[in-house]
């Protein structure tokens, strides 16, 4: 385990906010030192339109969370080792690649030549100009048509096949992304899909076994993750969010930008309740100058039309890979989004399979369970996941390893 502590930070850079987390990780777990965010500037759907100003979002997002006091011992963090950093945005694509093999041993026994192999032809397909590949997601080995859900090896069969699920995005936009960390001289050391960061958390391991479909609707994305037999099958991000309900509004009833978040947020339903056409609410309640009543029904109707789009899209996006049957644990929701009144009702509509709002561990301070720091939080414990099997793997090429690894302890 690592001796010296090391401090990481995980961080979404959102289209309504950048969000952070510091952490203190020790290599045998890591304590939440802090956390904070800050108001997004020049991010749109999820892609950075203005470098300058989402790089001081995400500093200041960073130096609040350094200095906040709400973790377990409220001293304030000096120095970041290490960056986790969220990927989104419409940009980001994905396919579908598959390798086979006939096994080459003449007893038909899977060999690991014949594993390497497989996987290396399922991964060779080129990506187009310009694109960076961003996540492989190994789905089951197959063999002779049999689904197997652990390692083929010393079975016996005589065609082996492996599909990826391959997610890749604008080379240009994630290297924006990445050097607004790495020019702090800080070391960005994983990038990892949104949708992956939010499932990780609102998620339980049966609940990945039995197939679920996450849902992370952020300001200008919604981001999904689609889960079987314990292990993402399916991921990417859809360039549309809970900003396009805003911006509805504001066209649909002529209301000034940032009045339209705010009746969404007071008066905001994503399916229609009102019956009664006559039925009025105020913009603002204060009947100040330019304050007036607006029809309610019209708001939620507005709503219900644009939430209903969202939940089409990504199941359009989805297509095969989603289907009620294999996704028996359902959908679950996350992100600022998520928030809006009768939400799970509407994506049940759409899914025909039940619906909740995603939550968090009690064990987490209380700040850090709003939907809103959920991709955040996930990004952390994905990063130190895979902090901890890089350290193991090193450990593992150390010399006399095994020797260590077998030897009795000390009784003295």
């Amino acid at each position: 385990m690592s001796s010296d502590p090391v401090t990481l930070a995980a961080v979404e850079i959102g289209s309504s906010k950048v969000a952070a987390i510091v952490a203190e990780y020790t290599g045998y777990g890591f304590t939440i030192k802090g956390w904070g965010e800050c108001q997004s500037q020049g991010v749109r759907k999820g892609c950075v339109i203005d470098y300058p100003a989402v790089t001081q979002c995400t500093q200041q997002a960073l130096e609040n969370a350094k200095r906040a006091t709400g973790g377990s011992s409220g001293v304030p963090v000096e120095q970041i080792d290490k960056v986790f950093l969220a990927q989104t945005g419409g940009h980001l694509d994905g396919f579908y690649n598959e390798g086979a093999r006939i096994v080459s041993a003449a007893d038909n026994m899977v060999s690991a030549e014949d594993i390497a192999e497989v996987r290396r032809l399922a991964k060779a397909k080129e990506l187009p100009e310009g694109r960076m590949l961003l996540e492989r997601l190994r789905h089951p080995f197959r063999l002779d048509g049999r689904l197997i859900k652990s390692s083929p090896e010393h079975l016996c069969g005589r065609r082996l096949e492996v599909g990826y699920w391959m997610v890749h995005g604008d080379e240009s936009r994630i290297s924006d992304s990445y050097h607004m960390i790495s020019n702090s001289q800080i070391e960005v050391a994983e990038m990892v899909l949104s949708g992956l960061a939010s499932g990780r958390v609102v998620t339980s391991q049966a609940e990945r076994e039995h197939g679920v479909l996450v849902i992370d609707i952020g300001g200008g994305t919604s981001d999904y993750a689609l889960y079987r037999d314990g292990l993402p099958y399916v991921a990417g991000a859809v360039a549309v969010g809970g900003g396009h309900l805003s911006n509805d509004l504001t066209i649909g009833l002529r209301l000034s930008t940032g009045q339209g978040d705010r009746v969404k947020l007071r008066h905001g339903r994503a399916i229609v309740q009102c019956r009664d056409k006559a039925q009025k609410v105020w913009l603002d309640g204060d009947l100040a100058i330019g304050d007036r009543q607006l029809p309610l029904l019209s708001i939620e109707k507005i709503l219900e039309a644009r939430v209903r789009e969202i939940f089409e899209v990504v199941k359009h996006k989805l297509g095969t890979a989603f289907s009620p049957e294999t996704c028996a644990a359902g959908v679950v929701l996350t992100g600022g989004t998520s928030k809006l009144p009768a939400i799970a009702e509407a994506a049940a509509a759409v899914f025909n399979t039940p619906v909740h709002i995603g939550q968090v561990s009690d064990g987490f301070p209380e700040p850090l369970q709003d939907p809103g720091f959920h991709t955040a939080l996930g990004l952390l414990q994905l990063g130190i996941e895979k902090q901890r099997a890089r350290e193991a793997a090193e450990r593992s090429q150390r010399p006399g390893f095994l020797r260590r690894l077998f030897a009795r302890p000390s009784r003295h």
